[in-house]
């Protein structure tokens, strides 16, 4: 029985430890939090912090692993590349490679010496630096850590005066202690966050998604449901598919699933605004197989355990899909949850909710705050775009206030 060392034990890990136990895979998780819940559901838990590489090291050697990955947890890329390559087991590709796509700054060079379209970023470890660099800025910017995910420790500033705090709040997010301050892209239309599949070098499956935000979260850049089909112009969508297989050669990645993100600017160019080999959070990978048919889980453990993959092609999309994700609107009391009988009947497909009642919530400061999702599917793109337009009076979280 093959053996797959899977880093991190959130939930969006337990559709992974399912395939791998289809396919006859002895599932080992690991991290420093023993009460995640993917642990309850693996053959086997180490607590060991997968931010430290030789400790990790060390546990795939004695555990004589067959392959190793990290989905929807960022802090684990690395280390998985690391061990990959000490080891020769199969991976996205070099550790030097994916530390390229996993450092933001270190990511905006890469785009930038190679001719991507980039915007101007500069990477700083003191929160007083960016505040002299002003002048460097078209503003607003955005700030960010370099290797942090799902929109925490993100901050966009209108003026130089807020430069500092921002930097304060990114860096409180980074394990490495380094911040990112870049242009902030105005985009044209939805931007996009979706999932990506190699294989030997060559993006044979690549999707775009709509990404929607809560303008009234706490912080309102980290997303709040998905649509599909993408409305991205096809020409937009056929020019940065390109740019993804012309950076998949340049960092000569081999078989993997990745989570990019993508944006078209009011300038009318397109962007690469993040890739990472790893499933995304949000459960992107799973809502492929609603949207397109295609199992990219089952794909992405095949090829982490080095077993062929089989063919894969560009996703056709079917129906009209979106995916609400649950979020408090402040803190306090989780009591329930409302769905509005027209869309329970007609539109939901499914409802995920992780908290129970009684639980404490926060308010949305990131994606670590998602308390659940709801998938609903749609007849046509205009009853769809109707009701998510108006989705806080079809679906609303019954919270008592702190």
């Amino acid at each position: 029985m093959k053996k797959l060392l899977i880093l991190g034990g959130s939930r969006y890990i337990l559709p992974v430890i399912k395939v791998a136990h289809q396919l006859g895979i002895y599932v080992i998780t690991c991290d420093y939090l023993p009460d995640n819940v993917a642990h309850r559901y693996s053959d086997e838990y180490h607590n060991v912090s997968i931010i430290e590489k030789d400790s990790i090291l060390a546990l795939a050697q004695k555990l004589q692993i067959n392959g190793i990955m990290s989905f929807a947890c960022d802090p684990g890329v690395v280390t998985a590349a690391y061990v990959a390559e000490k080891l020769n087991l199969p991976y996205a590709g070099s550790y030097e490679a994916v530390s390229v796509l996993q450092d933001k700054s270190l990511f905006r060079k890469f785009l930038g010496d190679n001719g991507f379209n980039v915007p101007i970023a500069k990477c700083y470890s003191d929160d007083k630096d960016a505040v002299a660099d002003f002048k460097l800025f078209h503003w607003p910017v955005i700030v960010k850590p370099v290797d942090s995910a799902g929109s925490k420790g993100v901050t966009k500033v209108e003026s130089p005066e807020d430069l500092k705090e921002a930097a304060k709040y990114a860096l409180s997010y980074s394990h490495s202690h380094k911040y990112i301050v870049e242009e902030y892209i105005e985009k044209l239309g939805d931007s996009s966050d979706c999932e990506c599949f190699s294989i030997d070098g060559e993006m044979v499956y690549i999707s775009f998604s709509n990404q929607k935000f809560d303008v009234n979260a706490t912080n309102p850049y980290t997303p709040a449901g998905f649509t599909w089909p993408p409305k991205m112009h096809g020409s937009k969508q056929d020019e940065l598919a390109k740019e993804l297989q012309r950076l998949c050669k340049l960092l000569h990645l081999k078989t993997s699933l990745y989570n990019v993100e993508a944006r078209i600017g009011i300038d009318g160019k397109a962007y690469i605004m993040e890739v990472s080999p790893r499933g995304g959070g949000n459960r992107l990978a799973e809502m492929m197989k609603y949207v397109s048919g295609i199992d990219l889980i089952e794909y992405a453990v095949k090829a982490a355990i080095g077993e062929a993959v089989g063919t894969l092609k560009m996703p056709e999309y079917k129906g009209f899909w979106y995916e609400h994700i649950l979020h408090a609107p402040c803190k306090g009391i989780y009591k329930g949850l409302f769905i509005d009988e027209s869309i329970q009947k007609n539109n939901v497909i499914e409802i995920d909710v992780w908290i129970q009642p009684g639980d404490a919530v926060n308010d949305f400061t990131g994606a670590n705050e998602t308390i659940g999702t709801v998938i609903m599917k749609f007849l046509t793109e205009k009853e769809m775009e109707e009701k998510i337009s108006d989705i806080g009076n079809y679906i609303k979280l019954i919270i008592d206030k702190e």
